[in-house]
């Protein structure tokens, strides 16, 4: 089981939080799954996820998606990925 924390970041502050939980292992494969599945119960367009969001995931456990990482526009600073 892992569980991993999304905060929508919007002026240096939490506007929205989820703490997604899955029964299975973490797999690199399936990251985004589960990054698709956060953002549906956000309410929030996906991301476009490269290698490198995948990397630092796994190497610091932490990962903050810029409005640039989105194709549709978004009206916060960042969505920030923490695996708790």
């Amino acid at each position: 089981m892992f569980r991993i924390w999304a905060k929508v970041i919007r002026d240096d502050k939490i506007v929205k939080d989820l703490m997604y939980e899955n029964d299975g292992r973490f797999d690199t494969a399936d990251f985004e799954i589960y990054m698709s599945e956060i953002c549906y119960q956000m309410d929030l367009p996906t991301p476009l996820t490269i290698f490198a969001h995948i990397r630092d995931f796994v190497e610091f456990n932490h990962h903050i998606y810029r409005p640039s990482d989105f194709v549709e526009a978004v009206d916060f600073d960042g969505l920030d990925i923490e695996n708790c």
